[in-house]
């Protein structure tokens, strides 16, 4: 009992000073030459494959838009739309955008998860959304060089999985239907042990990364070669909670949303502790660099990273320690060394 009390008090210390750690204020009034806040709202950017537009949500279950990285002009795409409740929005290769959430908004749990569903979205001017007719979890895989995605579905959303099982399926995205074609099983995962999430295809989509949620909060970056379903945990021995988001262009970085730095202090709230980390693809978790240092103040986190085509920008969005996944309250883009 005496030894149980002694790794408490430690374990208490060890809060006590990643609190006393943490800075008082707002990163945003700090913020490095590198980094300029592009909008004071908004959630979960994507950049377009020719880097000239940033799609974004306003907010969750809200209306999409866009922002013109020369002229700054913001555009809302689904303004047309009585009660928009979308939670996505994401660039196809075409120029039109796939956007994600439920038909309406019911409750936060139910729309997330049971009513997340696929539209497509043409790029023209009055457009309205048009169903794709598949239900989906989370976020999805899509394409910059073709018409092609990829997206997870759990027993929630498809009720013939066994409960608890998630699997990744891709397909081919048929703009004049518009449609899903091709839809072909990945991955599997037979219960919650392993929840998964498609993110990037990488090296001329003949790869993909994907989260694997894991029970108790904690989650891991994965990889899969599309050709020969090699799959590979790309985040060994690097913390509790890891997030593919935002692939490199060269196919061997990749950022992940992680808990490192807070593991670090001594105390972590998993994904409510995340900043941005680029992770080399070489499977040993040893090449871990961290990019946004917005977890060291007091209450706030950075999160969902995308990177340019071009690998010369990152945007990702300003978010609080106490909110849900997701939730974010503006968007910062980020200049990279070449």
């Amino acid at each position: 009992m005496r030894t149980i009390r002694v790794v408490a008090v430690i374990a208490l210390g060890f809060a006590g000073i990643a609190q006393a750690q943490l800075k008082k204020g707002s990163p945003l009034d700090a913020l490095p030459p590198n980094l300029e806040l592009l909008t004071h709202f908004g959630e979960r950017a994507d950049f377009s494959p020719d880097n000239q537009e940033i799609a974004f949500m306003g907010k969750s279950f809200g209306d999409a838009f866009v922002i013109d990285l020369k002229t700054r002009q913001i555009r809302c795409l689904t303004c047309n739309v009585p009660g928009a409740a979308f939670l996505r929005v994401m660039h196809l290769a075409n120029g039109d955008y796939l956007l994600i959430g439920p038909e309406r908004f019911t409750d936060i749990r139910t729309s997330r998860s049971r009513d997340n569903e696929l539209w497509y979205l043409s790029r023209k001017s009055g457009s309205k959304p048009v169903r794709l007719v598949q239900k989906m979890s989370e976020g999805a895989a899509v394409s910059k060089q073709a018409l092609r995605i990829a997206f997870a579905e759990t027993s929630a959303q498809n009720p013939n999985l066994p409960p608890g099982s998630s699997r990744i399926l891709t397909a081919e995205v048929d703009p004049d239907e518009p449609a899903l074609r091709n839809k072909r099983i990945v991955v599997t995962s037979p219960d919650n042990s392993c929840t998964l999430e498609a993110q990037d295809f990488f090296h001329k989509d003949t790869k993909l990364t994907y989260t694997c949620y894991e029970r108790g909060g904690t989650a891991s970056v994965w990889t899969i070669d599309l050709q020969t379903g090699e799959r590979v945990n790309q985040s060994r021995a690097i913390g509790s909670y890891n997030e593919v988001e935002g692939i490199f262009p060269d196919g061997l970085h990749t950022c992940v949303e992680s808990d490192r730095q807070a593991v670090l202090r001594g105390s972590t709230q998993l994904f409510r502790d995340i900043d941005i980390w680029k992770l080399r693809l070489d499977g040993t978790g040893k090449s871990f660099e961290r990019l946004t240092y917005f977890n060291d103040y007091e209450g706030w986190k950075a999160s969902n990273p995308v990177v340019s085509t071009d690998g010369r920008l990152l945007a990702f969005q300003v978010a609080r320690t106490a909110d849900e996944a997701g939730v974010g309250y503006g968007i910062v883009l980020m200049r990279l060394q070449p």
